[in-house]
């Protein structure tokens, strides 16, 4: 069993920077892949950006892909998503999974989630 819990949203300008942490309880951390999703108002929640257990492969959404990097430290249970360039259509309730299986992240299903930090990103 994994829980999750998120840290590090807050308000920020366009053009800003934000690191998401997602501490992770448990031995077997290392076994998972993790990845983040996120849910703006009134729209449906959102596959960001996922990495495999060893760090080796990661994936994200077109909307992020050159702006946000994931990276994870197996020795402290944390997954991150560094977000740059941020953009008002990145806010939103961000949120840390975890899965088994990589391509259960990258299909929206996995079995453990975080309770969510917002992002607000102001014009």
């Amino acid at each position: 069993q994994v829980q999750l819990v998120e840290s590090g949203g807050g308000l920020v300008q366009a053009g800003a920077s934000l690191r998401l942490s997602c501490a992770a309880s448990g031995r077997t951390f290392s076994s998972y892949a993790m990845g983040w999703f996120r849910q703006a108002p009134g729209k449906e929640r959102e596959f960001v950006a996922a990495i495999s257990w060893s760090g080796g492969s990661t994936y994200y959404a077109d909307s992020v892909k050159g702006r946000f990097t994931i990276s994870r430290d197996n020795a402290k249970n944390t997954v991150y998503l560094q977000m740059n360039s941020l953009k008002p259509e990145d806010t939103a309730v961000y949120y840390c999974a975890a899965h088994i299986s990589l391509s259960r992240i990258r299909s929206g299903v996995p079995t453990h989630w975080g309770q969510g930090t917002q992002v607000t990103v102001s014009s």
